[in-house]
């Protein structure tokens, strides 16, 4: 053979090689940015769902409450905020603020025994209850995700491959500083 054949099938190899660690890397990328949007898009569902149970829950208290309506705005007014939420810090936000509207609603509930034992109530809370349950697995598999991603994106070499194809890193889901706190609650 030929020294200039033998160059070339050398360089052709290279360039072969590198072509295929460069795409495996992005696409790798690719794959756990992807994983990020599909836990989103799970806790996005479980909020929702979560929203969708609130009107439901309001209108069953209100029929035996009559003077608390300062807590049950507060609770709707949450609710559309959670509803309107597009990115990852809004909704975190617009969670915890719901589930403080909630928690405070739950207090109220103590002082109707009759609410408490009203069947479509108590179907309701459990809804709720499991709802809850779902959102903070959702959340911990987002959060799984999104480390996943963000560990991909600062290592060697993925790090040359999220700078040169624009892959950032992720927010995770997480309570805002302060709101982990237990609301104080008096009448």
């Amino acid at each position: 053979m030929k020294k200039g054949l033998k160059i070339g099938i050398i360089i052709f190899a290279i360039i072969f090689i590198l072509s295929i660690f460069v795409v495996t890397n992005y696409n790798s990328l690719v794959n756990k940015e992807e994983s990020v949007e599909n836990r989103f898009s799970d806790i996005s569902v479980q909020l929702e769902r979560r929203a969708n149970l609130i009107p439901n829950l309001v209108s069953t208290v209100k029929g035996y409450t009559t003077h608390e309506n300062e807590v049950i705005d507060s609770v709707t007014s949450a609710r559309e905020k959670l509803m309107g939420a597009s990115n990852v810090e809004d909704k975190a936000d617009a969670n915890e603020e719901l589930t403080k509207a909630l928690n405070n609603l739950f207090v109220i509930v103590e002082d109707y025994p009759d609410l408490k034992s009203n069947e479509n109530f108590i179907n309701l809370q459990d809804e709720l209850a499991g709802t809850e349950n779902r959102i903070a697995v959702s959340r911990k598999d987002y959060n799984d995700a999104v480390s996943t991603y963000n560990k991909a994106i600062k290592r060697f070499p993925g790090s040359i491959f999220a700078g040169i194809f624009g892959f950032d890193k992720k927010d995770y889901f997480e309570v805002s500083e302060g709101k982990d706190e237990v609301p104080e609650i008096s009448f």
